[in-house]
Parts: structure tokens; sequence; C-alpha cells
């Protein structure tokens, strides 16, 4: 597994395809903080309650300066099957490869239903506008996530 990043590393460098097959890169949201969530696999209950819970609050989050991006291993295919079936409005991008999951510590080993397990281990950063980590979340929980990251903002 990765090392875990702290408060105040340089957050990882990326360039991935969204929904649509087009690159997004965290270099295009210099300047603006950025909301980066890592989840193991679109169209899952987990994960489509989270993607719905950001999507929820997208106007609230976006009015306070953040951008959302959610990362997965998942193709862009699934991704906008994924955003079409939840009406999603925050951007979904793939890493199949899991290099930069791997970069962020968001793959590795995890405890799933009391095995030792290698996944997407899920997580949530918060990047400020100079591309530094400001918050890591590791090992959340889908639900309520989303309202515990709005609280520890003051948003």
């Amino acid at each position: 597994m990765s090392e875990r990043l702290q408060p105040g590393d340089t957050a990882p460098a990326f360039t991935l395809p969204d929904a649509d097959g087009k690159d997004v890169s965290l270099a295009d949201h210099k300047g603006r903080k950025v909301i980066v969530y890592f989840y193991p696999k679109a169209l899952t209950p987990g994960c489509t309650k989270q993607a719905c819970d950001f999507t929820d609050n997208i106007d609230l989050l976006a009015a306070a300066g953040y951008d959302v991006i959610g990362v997965s291993p998942d193709k862009p295919e699934q991704l906008a099957k994924f955003r079409e079936q939840e009406h999603l409005k925050v951007t979904l991008v793939g890493d199949p490869s899991k290099e930069v999951l791997a970069a962020y510590g968001a793959y590795g080993e995890k405890q799933s239903y009391g095995k030792t397990v290698t996944g997407v281990i899920r997580s949530t950063f918060v990047v400020d506008e100079e591309g530094l980590i400001e918050h890591a979340f590791y090992n959340v929980r889908a639900t309520g996530h989303v309202a515990k990251i709005i609280k520890d903002l003051k948003i």
C-alpha cells in the first residue's frame, strides 16, 4: 500500500478520463479548492449513496468555493451509465490502472467483512487552491460522510 497523505502534502497530480472520455486534471482546478473522493465501484449501493449525497450538496459546496471530483477504477462508459442513471452532478473520472488511487494511498489492503482484501479504500481529500492537501480522510463511510465534510469545513 502507498503511504497515506497528510495535511500539507502536495496533492498528487492526475489527468484521468471523465464519463464522456474527456481528460480532467487536478491542475485544471488550480486556484479553487477541490474535494477529491475515491470510491470502489459505480452503481453499487454505498457508492451510489455517496455520489448522490455529493450531488445533493453540490450547489452548497460550489458556493463555498469547492469543486468535487469522484475517482474510481471504472471505465468512462460505466461512469456515464452511473451519472445518467443516478442524475449525478459531480465530475466522475476513471482510474482503471489504479495509479492515482495508489498515489493517494486509496488503494491497498483493507478489511471487508472480517477478511483482509486488496481494493479501493474509500477516502476523501480536500485540496487547497495551491494544490496542497488540507484534509485527508481514510476509511470513510459512504453514508453521512458528505455531511461530516460540510461540518468539518464549516460550510
